[in-house]
């Protein structure tokens, strides 16, 4: 919400001590900005491997429960992906948020491919989500610049031949998801 001139030169005016308990008291409403500002201030942005690395033990803790149905392992992706999307959006750290997308992907393609082999009424939800989550990977992709590309070559590869060969290979081919990257 946009704040009037008047009111901007009158917060200016105020005392210093008075700005600093109503600054405190406006971070701590929002939560995502109270980590980031922890993440900056305190961590001094030197926290990003240790960050990355407990959201992949998070991903290889979640793929290791044994889920039934296709519903489930969805809730899970899409957990794991809201935590993805957090950490980017607290770190700004889009390489790192585009490795773990496509960790997560692989983890859970790989750890549940038996569930998701046949596409059903029951796997429509997820093969949609893995579909969709794929061709968000793939743009996030292709606006990298070549040096980064070949970092991600093979694993990305291996995602890609996943989705094709589950229950996702129709939306993969409706998105036009391609079966190989180079």
């Amino acid at each position: 919400m946009p704040i009037e001139d008047q009111l901007k030169k009158a917060i200016i005016q105020m005392p210093q001590k008075e700005k600093d308990k109503l600054l405190i008291r406006l971070i701590t409403k929002d939560t995502t900005l109270t980590d980031k500002l922890y993440f900056e201030l305190i961590e001094e942005s030197s926290t990003i491997t240790e960050r990355r690395e407990s959201i992949m033990a998070r991903v290889l803790r979640l793929s290791k429960h044994t889920q039934d149905t296709p519903g489930w392992i969805m809730m899970d992706l899409r957990s794991l992906s809201g935590d993805i999307a957090y950490h980017v959006k607290v770190t700004k750290d889009k390489l790192g948020g585009l490795e773990l997308n496509i960790f997560l992907l692989n983890t859970f393609l790989n750890q549940y491919a038996d569930k998701l082999r046949v596409y059903s009424s029951r796997s429509d939800k997820c093969a949609l989500y893995i579909a969709k989550k794929a061709l968000t990977i793939m743009n996030a992709l292709n606006k990298l610049q070549d040096d980064y590309r070949v970092d991600y070559k093979k694993d990305t590869n291996q995602m890609l031949a996943l989705v094709h060969q589950l229950c996702s290979k129709m939306y993969a081919r409706q998105f036009n998801v391609p079966e190989e990257w180079e």
